[in-house]
Order: structure tokens, then sequence, then C-alpha cells
């Protein structure tokens, strides 16, 4: 187990591959920790060097009460980047995560080398939405948002599985004051301007049965992004990396491999 400490937070982070691997950074998504990637890292390509991280208020990092904002988690990302050696990284970030590669991407072109955005958009929701939804956990907790929110995370077909049991139980016991807090830093965000002055090798992952990010809403922010490839994984829900890991990481692969990113 490896924590970070970066002064005010302490995150939890897994390094996979060779020292000298290409680097590759995935950002998981609201409700979700680093192991939403287990099934996709164990199908790509040998080589790489690969660092996954908890967001704070998410899995074994610190939950903080908030609010959070997308700044804060962009500069946790940036910390444990620098701390951990990762620079001229391929960043996958999925959901919020996406929106954290975004702003990472503006900010810090030394870090970012290119950009998988999955399941996400440069705006997410309203803030009205968003209010709804904090008032709910802070009224019922993660657990009364759980049942709304596998509908929008899978396709029907998954939902009655024993994995997808599971992946409800990570819901649930997800630390109220980091969920709310990272409702918080999504209600405030809005990258189109930052998205859209964006110039490096970009992909845009979505599921045709998401209920957060429909395909639609990815496309829309990946074309604010010249030169951009899209790709559509069917019969999968906001988390296509768990239900449909052999597409997601062929899609993953074809991009590395476009980019000679460590093949």
């Amino acid at each position: 187990m490896q924590m970070a400490d970066l002064g005010d937070i302490r995150l939890h982070y897994r390094i996979d591959g060779p020292e000298d691997g290409a680097p590759l950074v995935f950002a998981n998504s609201l409700g979700t920790d680093l192991r939403v990637w287990d099934k996709v890292v164990a199908r790509l390509p040998a080589g790489l060097r690969i660092l996954r991280y908890d967001k704070r208020g998410h899995g074994l990092s610190d939950a903080p009460e908030g609010p959070y904002s997308m700044g804060t988690l962009v500069r946790d990302a940036e910390r444990l980047m620098e701390l951990t050696g990762f620079r001229e990284a391929m960043f996958v970030g999925l959901s919020i995560g996406g929106m954290i590669a975004q702003g990472l991407a503006a900010k810090r072109l030394d870090l970012v080398r290119a950009l998988v955005l999955s399941n996400t958009a440069c705006k997410i929701g309203t803030r009205e939405i968003w209010a709804d939804r904090v008032a709910q956990v802070k009224e019922g907790g993660v657990a009364a948002l759980a049942e709304g929110t596998m509908q929008r995370w899978f396709a029907p077909g998954f939902r009655g599985t024993a994995e997808a049991a599971g992946w409800r139980h990570m819901l649930e016991r997800t630390p109220k004051a980091g969920y709310i807090g990272c409702c918080e830093a999504i209600a405030g965000t809005d990258f189109m301007t930052p998205t859209s002055g964006l110039r490096l090798p970009a992909l845009g992952i979505a599921g045709s049965e998401d209920g957060s990010t429909p395909p639609d809403m990815v496309r829309e922010t990946l074309e604010l992004i010249p030169g951009s490839d899209f790709k559509l994984i069917r019969n999968a829900g906001h988390i296509p990396c768990v239900e449909k890991p052999d597409e997601y990481a062929a899609a993953l692969s074809a991009f590395l491999a476009a980019q000679g990113h460590g093949l």
C-alpha cells in the first residue's frame, strides 16, 4: 500500500510496470476507487508504467470536509505526478477524472502528453442537479443514491450480476464528505474555454447506455479539441472499463500505438 503525503492531503496510489516504461495515469469516477481500472490494466500491453490513485474523499485517501474545488483536485493530481516522477504521460480520466484530466492538461502540458476523456464532458449537469444530489446524501448517505446510480453506471444486462453488487457496495461506502465535496467540485466546473484551447492528441470514449454523460455529450467535448478521435462502446453504461474491459483496453491500446507511446 502506497500513500503520498502531499502536506494537506494523503492520497492512496499504486504504480505498476517497469521504471523505464511509458507513463500512463488513470483517474477514476465519482464514487469509485482505483480498482475500477483493474481489468483494463491487466489487458494493456506490457512495458507501460501505470499510476492509479484514489482522489481525495475516495478509497483509502483522506476524506476531509469540503467543499472541494476542481482546482484542488487538479492540483492533487499534479503534485502526485510530480512526486512519483510521471511526466509526459498519457492521462486517462473517467467522468470527474476526465474533468481533472482537462484541467491538468490546460495547466501542465509538461505532465500530459495525450488525453483519454472517458464518459466525461467539459461541463456535467447543472448546479441544481448537483445541489439536489448533495441534499440527498446529507439526508440519507451515499446509499440513498445507489439505485439511480447503478442505472446510470451499468447497462441492464450487467446490473443483476454479483459483480455489480460489489460495485454498489463500493459506492455506498464512499465517505459522505468525499462524495459531497466532489459533487460540489463538478457543479462549479465549466471547462469549455480551456478545453477548446487544448492542442494535443485526444481520444473520447463513451458508453451507449451511459445515463450520466451520454455519447453526444462526450462527442461534443472532444470536438473542442482539433484532431481528436472518438470511440463508442455499445451495451455499456457510465463505467465501460468495468463492463467491457476487452473493448476498452483495445481502444486504449490502439490510441497508445497511434501516438507511439510505449510501443
